[in-house]
């Protein structure tokens, strides 16, 4: 996925409702198409977790199991990435 812009807030909106009352969302987000969801759901992801475009792919790490004499195991986590 390219750099994703982020929207301007319009900060003069404001709405109250109550819990009680019936949620429109759903009606909204199945109005949508499969591609808007998805980019909303990446917005929401990098506004959480934050955006670092150097920092764009998964982490590689190697797991070594190791079954020790009384059958436990013993794991040990190894970040390709920070070796040596």
């Amino acid at each position: 996925m390219d750099k994703f812009e982020f929207p301007k807030v319009a900060r003069d909106v404001f709405k109250v409702s109550s819990l009680f009352e019936p949620s429109d969302d759903k009606e909204y987000w199945l109005s949508k198409t499969p591609q808007e969801r998805l980019e909303a759901v990446e917005l929401m992801r990098q506004i959480v977790y934050g955006y670092d475009p150097s920092v764009t792919r998964l982490q590689k790490v190697l797991e070594i199991v190791q079954l020790l004499p009384n059958g436990q195991q013993q794991i040990k986590r190894v970040d390709l990435e920070r070796l040596p």
